[in-house]
């Protein structure tokens, strides 16, 4: 605010300097789009490591091009990923209904599906407790398990009442604090809430107990069938002391219990613990999956024992005040028997078919395949790996169940409107120098600035075949190298030369010489090169309208990616600009802001130049805007840079000195 002067004497006011900053964005974060074994379908996650993708989309798999690629990307000095799992075609979601519990199991209460398809579901397993709910009689804790990642989710105390914040849908299908691993649904609307898993039983009455008898009872199990039936179990034995509370009986009885299951059937256990009212006990089947398969959803029940029916005693049985619910230990998305309070299960399948050319599309509307994306703030470089993919059969064939250009074609559109670089792989079939001319040239059909081609395909060892040598799409060793130079030298940079080294390559599906590289070339096909001391490298940096005959002002990667650069950072550095004053103010406002980021470049050396007036220029003035625009709430900058251009081609003069002739 404005000095108001009351006092003889000086003042100081400060004034704002009107320097917005403007930081550069990144300009090597990564998208993949394709297969992968497990993970949220549709949905772009990020990732800053491969052990980040080893645990949300399962590792390497065989037949997961994308693994390889995100592997092949960190290997090479990448450091931030989205990655977008297209399920197979066939693939089918594991999938459960719960009965309600408080009408007898006659209606179906909650369905759970697997949020991806896939066989992974058939490892998720769920919980349901009615402890510490308070008073709602429709309210649950819902705990769900990923046995093959040890991945919990516990939530607390929801409802089946949807006029509530804490309804169940609602809390579990939230996009941003929901389930990652599942989703529900509610069938039936009048259902209560899901039965509870495990046998509860009724109030115990602790004085009832004496520690003059033997207390015994005699355990059985559904699953597996026979392997525990009627085993005679002793709770109390005579002189021993008696629990003086709820949770001391449990703790008891479940070292006894365990005891004799062991010796009975190794990998056979239960855990116990007091009951919702705190006043009873809740027992559920812990039988190990490797020891005891298809054991997960146990049902573990009790009989009378002699002497003394501990059984009846701890209210474990039918009868007054006994059992109130005897359940599966867990029900088991995708694999859980039509039993008890479990029903309808839907088996999770991988399934054959790998992606289909419309699957790794996707939909706009829907928000699937690469349009999945639209919802990352940003990204700079798209991999489609699967676009290219190989037959299982014959790694030189092209999978005859995708279209290249037609994935390639939306890929592009979708990346024009992101500002991002496309990386297109050849073909398998794609093989020597003649196969590289005709794709180039006529039969890819993708002619754009914001993209690159690149030829021969790479060969890596395979950690699932024996590090035996398998041929894959560079995509992913590109972006990683993308990366690598855009921290080492700026994107400013060719991402090319004999300080383009490709990690962890082997070797090239094609060997090509300096005369077949003089032939691709020119086409706007980047190649790679093997060379004695620096090994396998990158020795292009043409984009797809890099081709002599094009005589593109974006022939080169370095120059468009600069632009994208460019054009994405100013994006969102002149947001503050809207419904401003447009006048002369503001103009000299982004003039100053706008020069300083590109000054700030010019100092790091990103454009052509001696002087910052050689290299770049802002104008935003009454030229550039005029009375009409102003009218119109228009304000137009003019923002001017000469870009780099990378030294292709060396010409070296030797001549020989004439002996010198004195004078």
């Amino acid at each position: 605010m404005p000095v108001q002067p009351t006092y003889p004497g000086v003042y100081i006011e400060e004034l704002p300097s009107g320097v917005r900053t403007i930081t550069g964005v990144a300009t090597s974060v990564t998208a993949f789009v394709g297969y992968t074994a497990r993970g949220l379908d549709h949905r772009a996650s990020r990732i800053l490591s491969f052990a980040d993708f080893e645990r949300a989309f399962g590792g390497l798999a065989a037949d997961s091009e994308v693994s390889y690629a995100v592997q092949q990307f960190f290997n090479n000095g990448g450091s931030q990923a989205y990655v977008v799992r297209v399920p197979k075609n066939d693939a089918v979601a594991g999938k459960i209904t719960l009965r309600d519990g408080d009408q007898g199991g006659s209606k179906q209460a909650l369905t759970v599906t697997a949020l991806s398809k896939g066989a992974w579901a058939n490892n998720v397993i769920v919980d349901v407790d009615y402890g510490n709910v308070g008073s709602d009689a429709k309210a649950f804790n819902l705990t769900i398990t990923d046995r093959s990642t040890n991945t919990t989710e516990v939530f607390s105390n929801v409802t089946m009442d949807s006029t509530k914040t804490n309804y169940v849908v609602a809390v579990v299908n939230h996009a941003d604090n929901g389930s990652q691993l599942v989703s529900v649904a509610v069938p039936d609307a009048t259902a209560g809430r899901p039965m509870e898993t495990g046998t509860v039983g009724g109030d115990i009455d602790l004085s009832q107990i004496k520690n003059d008898k033997a207390y015994t009872l005699k355990i059985s199990s559904d699953v597996p069938s026979g392997a525990i039936n009627n085993v005679d179990c002793t709770f109390i034995a005579p002189g021993e002391p008696i629990p003086t509370s709820i949770a001391g009986v449990c703790r008891l009885l479940e070292t006894k219990v365990n005891l004799k299951l062991q010796a009975t059937l190794p990998g056979a256990s239960i855990r116990c613990v007091p009951s919702a009212g705190g006043k009873g006990l809740r027992i559920n089947a812990l039988f190990s999956p490797e020891l005891v398969p298809g054991a997960l959803d146990a049902k573990i029940s009790f009989s009378a024992g002699a002497p003394d029916d501990a059984a009846a005693t701890l209210k474990l049985t039918a009868g007054a005040g006994g059992v109130k619910s005897a359940n599966v230990a867990h029900y088991w998305v995708g694999q859980g028997r039509a039993t008890l309070a479990q029903t309808g299960a839907v088996l999770g399948v991988d399934g054959t078919k790998l992606p289909l050319t419309a699957d790794l599309i996707g939909s706009p509307s829907l928000f699937t395949g690469i349009y999945a994306l639209d919802k990352v703030d940003l990204f700079n470089i798209l991999c489609i790996p699967d676009a290219t993919r190989s037959q299982a059969s014959n790694p030189s064939a092209l999978d005859p169940t995708v279209d290249p250009n037609a994935i390639f074609d939306a890929a592009m559109t979708f990346c024009k409107q992101k500002r991002a670089f496309l990386l297109v792989d050849s073909p398998p079939n794609v093989a020597d120098v003649s196969s590289g001319v005709d794709w180039i040239s006529s039969g890819l059909t993708v002619h754009e600035p914001n993209g690159a081609a690149y030829f021969p395909r790479l060969k890596l060892a395979d950690p699932l075949n024996n590090y035996q040598l398998r041929q894959f799409a560079p995509c992913g060793v590109v972006a990683g190298l993308y990366a690598r130079t855009d921290v080492a030298r700026g994107v400013w940079k060719a991402p090319a030369g004999t300080e383009a080294k490709l990690s962890g390559v082997q070797g090239l599906v094609y060997t090509l010489s300096d005369g077949e590289n003089g032939v691709l070339n020119p086409l706007g096909l980047n190649c790679f090169r093997t060379f004695p001391v620096y090994g396998n490298v990158s020795w292009g940096a043409r984009t797809l309208v890099g081709s002599d005959a094009e005589a593109s002002e974006w022939k080169y990667v370095p120059v468009r990616r600069l632009a994208l650069f460019l054009e994405e950072s100013l994006y969102r550095g002149t947001q503050w600009v809207v419904f401003e004053p447009n006048d002369e103010p503001l103009w000299a406002q982004i003039r100053l802001n706008l020069g300083a980021f590109m000054h700030n470049l010019f100092r790091q050396g990103a454009f052509q130049g001696t002087t910052p007036k050689d290299a770049y220029f802002v104008k935003c003035d009454k030229e550039t805007t005029t009375q009409n625009d102003i009218n119109l709430g228009i304000v137009n900058i003019v923002v001017g840079f000469a870009p780099l251009k990378p030294a292709e081609f060396v010409i070296i003069k030797l001549q020989q000195m004439a002996g010198q002739i004195a004078t």
